[in-house]
């Protein structure tokens, strides 16, 4: 889709230097007639800056090999030129650009957010104009949604990461769910995740000594203890969310059994919910899931959502805990 000619150029944002506009600086260049920054803004109807930037971008971003002579107060090509270096790009290509671009919408506020703009503007400025204006006329066919968005602590989320990223020990004071204080606590920050929308620190607690996984929003305050920790060999995420139904791992192997009735099937069949997931068609159009867990907590929670849709087989001890909390709800039993 090409833009509509007009009696004069349209003004290009500075974000993006044009392609057509460092094409036409190209085919003057190699004429060998040496333009200067004045000509050839003259000529693209633009000021001496844009060139001047244009030219920037030829040279370092392009590594094409163009010079001033000073002599004939122009441009030139210090070797032979071929063709000019275009960007090619297929439609899956920019379709993905345009997810990473509404991606970094989740990202807003956080320590990422402005790198993650300046690492897109960088590979959006070498795009044609017609692939930008593409883009622009998908803007509207794509978006991200979170509707529980973590509320964090800015600053303490930014020396969270930086000391991650450095591996510098941390002192934080930490709230635990349902205590009313806060806790000091002496970490190795090994790792940051976002699983599912939900940031998670992963760290060596000295107190505990063992790898305990925090929630950076019920971190209260982070002091750098001025030590530095070693790059920790044995410690994989991968490994350690393997066993797990979310992020809580455990040191349990459960083998759990849950049958999901007609009404919501097609809903646990749409989704690998785990990575040991096995599923069994039953009758009625009714569903049979197998999981093996290391713990219960984050499955049992999963289980309750959906409310009277699914039955627990196995464990016993899932069993129990599912209808201990169905009692609670239900207020038959004392909180």
């Amino acid at each position: 889709m090409k833009k509509p000619r007009t009696a004069a150029p349209t003004a290009i944002p500075s974000t993006r230097p044009p392609l057509a506009r460092m094409m036409h600086m190209h085919q003057s260049i190699q004429t060998g007639d040496y333009p200067n920054a004045t000509q050839l803004a003259e000529e693209l109807e633009v000021s001496t800056k844009s060139v001047y930037r244009d030219i920037d971008f030829m040279r370092d971003r392009l590594g094409m090999p163009v010079d001033f002579d000073p002599q004939r107060n122009g441009y030139y090509y210090t070797e032979e030129v071929g063709n000019f270096p275009t960007v090619t790009i297929t439609e899956g290509e920019m379709f993905a650009l345009l997810v990473a671009e509404k991606a970094l919408q989740q990202y807003r506020g956080t320590t990422f957010e402005q790198p993650l703009i300046s690492a897109f503007r960088k590979m959006s400025e070498g795009l044609p104009d017609t692939i930008s204006l593409q883009l622009e006329d998908w803007n509207q066919t794509i978006s991200f949604h979170t509707r529980a968005v973590p509320l964090l602590d800015l600053e303490v989320f930014d020396r969270i990461a930086r000391a991650v990223s450095r591996r510098e020990q941390l002192t934080i004071r930490y709230r635990k769910p349902g205590e009313a204080r806060a806790e000091e606590r002496l970490v190795d920050p090994y790792h940051l995740a976002n699983i599912n929308g939900e940031w998670f620190l992963y760290a060596f607690d000295h107190l505990r000594k063992d790898i305990r996984t925090f929630v950076p929003a019920r971190i209260k305050a982070v002091t750098p203890t001025g030590k530095k920790f070693p790059k920790p060999q044995k410690f994989s995420l991968a490994k350690r969310l393997r066993d797990s139904f979310g992020v809580l791992s455990g040191h349990g192997d459960h083998k759990v059994v849950l049958q999901f009735n007609e009404f919501v099937a097609d809903y646990v069949r749409e989704k690998q919910w785990h990575e040991s997931q096995t599923l069994k068609e039953l009758s009625g159009g009714r569903v049979e899931m197998r999981l093996r867990l290391s713990s219960l907590v984050e499955i049992e929670r999963w289980v309750l959502s959906w409310g009277g849709n699914v039955r627990v087989i196995q464990p016993p001890e899932l069993v129990a805990g599912v209808q201990a909390a169905a009692q609670k709800i239900l207020g038959t039993v004392k909180a």
